[in-house]
């Protein structure tokens, strides 16, 4: 019974002095509202990295091999300094993998760089991300024909200038034209279009879809890196719990291609996807541990204001609380009721809080390339940290009120 009494009381008070309640309130609100935006932001592009960028940028369950690490960042100048005296990959390196690799694997080689593509119509698509790369590409990144086909082994060995497009790439030279068959030239060198991808959407606002792959061998090479020279060697595993074992035996392919001795560094990176997103694992710890601390400078705030509040309540019914004292009520009962009313009060804002936090991360979603991934288990840990400001605001004033003695309570005025 008390602690519905504790209930109404708190709730009559929203309802008759608002504007006062509302102030009372906004140190908890502001505080939980911040931290159900950011979680909510950081949860997902956490999700986002993970699933979208992993599957997009690196492959799902794959090896890239580079000339140097992505992961590994140094700012030294002897640090960089050492990573310019690595050796470049070459079509060499990719096809030794293929022959010595003794897992099932797919391995395809890639070069990328942007370069402006005009049709045969005239039109131009800007900044057009053109790969080279081997047949293997298509299924490795995961690139669905829309139209037309991919370019085969043949075709690829061969070095035949034939290119498949992206679905923004065609639309925007072709418009509503057929584009298989026709030509695209890149840098003056006319190509012959034999497929279009399917959708791939953006990444960060980034489109996925101005792109162009043809065959390494082609003459891209011109345009993505010296003669023989290529960016990166992706090696995809057929069964998920062998990717580390194809990233040690891709090593030691490379370390003997290398002539590396057994204590000296690898001169290459040969990383997984988890792996090259490790930088992303640093930055969403840092943000979850700093967050506790910035959403704590609201909620003291907001704990001081309840407290304040509840003072000044206790004090405008001193005379009630000599006449329940008088009645028989126990400093207990007091006290109880008084808590139960400031954790009412802050829950209420805390309830509030969720409810804008959620608003605005959803907005940001809507008009940003920001995703937002909303977990039930941060809407929880926001109530539940009101519920806590409540208790802790509340137990000063409840005590204050409980040791009232009957008499003086009664003569208040």
């Amino acid at each position: 019974m008390q602690i519905w009494e504790g209930i109404t009381l708190a709730m009559n008070q929203l309802r008759s002095e608002k504007l006062k309640t509302l102030f009372s309130l906004l140190g908890v609100i502001m505080g939980v509202m911040f931290l159900i935006v950011v979680v909510t932001v950081v949860e997902g592009l956490d999700r986002y990295v993970r699933e979208e960028v992993t599957s997009q940028v690196f492959g799902i369950n794959t090896v890239t091999v580079r000339r140097w690490p992505e992961s590994d960042v140094n700012s030294d100048d002897e640090f960089w300094r050492e990573r310019l005296r690595s050796p470049r990959l070459r079509y060499e390196d990719g096809d030794a993998i293929r022959e010595q690799l003794t897992i099932p694997a797919l391995v395809a080689v890639e070069s990328s760089r942007s370069t402006d593509a005009v049709g045969d119509n005239g039109r131009t698509a800007t900044g057009v991300r053109v790969t080279g790369a081997s047949p293997e590409i298509f299924p490795v990144r995961s690139l669905g024909i829309a139209r037309g086909r991919a370019f085969t082994q043949q075709e690829a060995d061969r070095g035949l200038p034939v290119l498949v497009l992206g679905k923004e790439t065609a639309e925007v030279i072709f418009e509503d034209l057929d584009p298989i068959g026709r030509t695209v030239r890149l840098r003056g060198f006319p190509y012959r279009v034999i497929g279009v991808l399917e959708e791939r959407g953006s990444i960060f606002g980034q489109s996925l879809d101005n792109f162009a792959v043809a065959p390494a061998r082609s003459p891209i090479q011109s345009i993505t890196n010296p003669h023989g020279v290529i960016d990166e060697v992706i090696i995809q595993a057929r069964n998920p719990d062998q990717v580390r074992d194809i990233q040690l035996e891709t090593e030691g392919i490379m370390r003997a291609r290398r002539q590396l001795r057994p204590r000296q560094a690898n001169n290459f990176g040969a990383e997984t996807a988890e792996d090259a997103i490790s930088f992303w694992d640093t930055i969403s710890r840092v943000l979850f541990t700093a967050l506790p601390g910035l959403v704590a400078i609201s909620l003291v705030v907001g704990g001081i204001v309840i407290m304040n509040i509840m003072l000044v309540s206790v004090m405008e019914r001193t005379r009630e609380i000599g006449v329940r004292k008088a009645l028989g009520a126990r400093r207990r009962d007091i006290l109880t009721q008084v808590l139960i009313e400031s954790i009412t009060l802050s829950t209420v804002g805390a309830m509030f809080g969720v409810a804008a936090g959620l608003g605005i991360a959803t907005l940001i979603a809507a008009v940003s390339p920001m995703p937002a991934a909303v977990s039930l288990k941060w809407i929880i840990v926001g109530v539940g940290l009101g519920t806590s400001v409540g208790i802790t605001a509340g137990v000063y004033p409840a005590t204050q009120a409980s040791k009232l003695n009957p008499v003086d309570a009664l003569r208040y005025e």
